[in-house]
């Protein structure tokens, strides 16, 4: 087999798509350096920090190709470096943002708040640039996971989020929590949450953002039409617990999204088991695998399971929502879900029709 030279190498990386647009590599600009030998192929791309948590995955795959296709090669080295792509204005609101997804649940009690907080922490932590706004007015609970007090501040016509320390990046938060004292009922009907929801959305001083989490309040109600209004989202993530009635409750938050036009990006099965720390014996306390049953059965991606765990619990009750990344047992059950959460979106992206070519002037 001849010597792999740039050009052989280019071909391999035009059939790589980019997670975040779906265009080839060799399309966006996005193929740094090639160096090819008889020895040794290395190649550096660029990938925007929307995929980080897809990085490696991405760099994996191409050199896997590479090696498929040039067996002979013994060096394959694969580098990623960032690549700058700005968000574009969404919607009425004008928010600088590239992916908002709407977290929701049929019912409360189901943990849909700290998975919320987890994929927006579990984003960051990789290098996305992240923003968790708290769209649960009557029972917020985003600050007191993420230990976040104080009322922000207005500078020019714009509130000034609250930042909780995540990765490289701080990332913005705003809620109802941070402008109701506590112990405060909300008390509003369907104009006034329309109000204060595109409000937040509007005027909070979010700065350009890869995701946008938005945290639902729980049921079936207004805020999901004030979504579909005022936003593009890219899609919702529900949360359920495996009984059945939870599940009842998440198939009609499924069908919610559905006439609203909301596509459903995956399902998350919060306490999904327990594991006894002692014995190691796993107890089905809430029943076993409905959530993944039902996303079979509607055709939505099943982004993964989160057992029940004290450790998740401690962390939540002291503000420190963020430390369940630091803890090796529940980790790995974050990470796939938003590794999961993240490949869908690309998938998504890559499956979409190609753009037009542009005419030659």
């Amino acid at each position: 087999m001849p010597a792999p030279d740039e050009s052989a190498v280019t071909s391999v990386l035009a059939s790589v798509a980019d997670p975040e647009s779906g265009r080839p590599l060799t399309e966006m600009g996005q193929v740094q350096a090639i160096s090819a030998s008889a020895d040794a192929i290395a190649v550096t791309v660029g990938l925007t920090t929307h995929s980080a948590i897809l990085w490696k995955p991405t760099a994996a795959r191409i050199e896997e190709l590479l090696r498929t296709r040039f067996p002979d090669v013994q060096n394959v080295a694969v580098a990623v470096v960032p690549h700058d792509r700005p968000p574009t204005k969404l919607g009425q609101i004008g928010l600088e943002a590239k992916s908002v997804i709407a977290v929701g649940s049929g019912k409360g009690g189901v943990g849909k708040s700290t998975i919320a907080a987890s994929i927006a922490l579990g984003l960051a932590r990789a290098g996305s640039r992240v923003g968790l706004l708290d769209a649960d007015v009557y029972g917020p609970s985003v600050p007191h996971l993420l230990g976040l007090s104080g009322r922000p501040q207005v500078e020019n016509g714009k509130i000034l989020p609250m930042l909780a320390a995540c990765g490289p990046h701080s990332m913005p938060v705003m809620s109802m929590g941070f402008l109701v004292p506590p112990g405060e009922a909300v008390v509003w009907r369907g104009p006034m949450l329309h109000g204060a929801i595109t409000q937040m959305l509007r005027d909070t001083l979010w700065g350009p953002l890869d995701y946008l989490i938005i945290d639902m309040p729980p049921g079936t109600g207004d805020i999901a039409l004030t979504l579909s209004q005022v936003l593009p989202l890219t899609g919702a993530v529900v949360v359920c617990t495996p009984q059945d009635v939870a599940l009842l409750d998440a198939t009609k938050a499924i069908a919610m999204f559905r006439k609203v036009n909301i596509p459903l990006l995956g399902m998350v099965e919060n306490m999904s088991f327990f594991l006894c720390p002692d014995t190691q014996k796993r107890y089905d306390i809430f029943g076993t695998g409905g959530a993944k049953r039902t996303a079979k059965e509607l055709d939505i991606p099943f982004l993964g399971e989160v057992p029940i765990q004290i450790p998740i619990r401690e962390h939540g009750d002291a503000g420190k929502t963020a430390a369940n990344y630091d803890d090796p047992a529940s980790r790995p059950y974050l990470e796939a879900i938003c590794s999961r959460l993240a490949g869908g979106i690309a998938a998504a992206a890559a499956a979409r029709p190609p753009l037009p070519s542009l005419p030659v002037l």
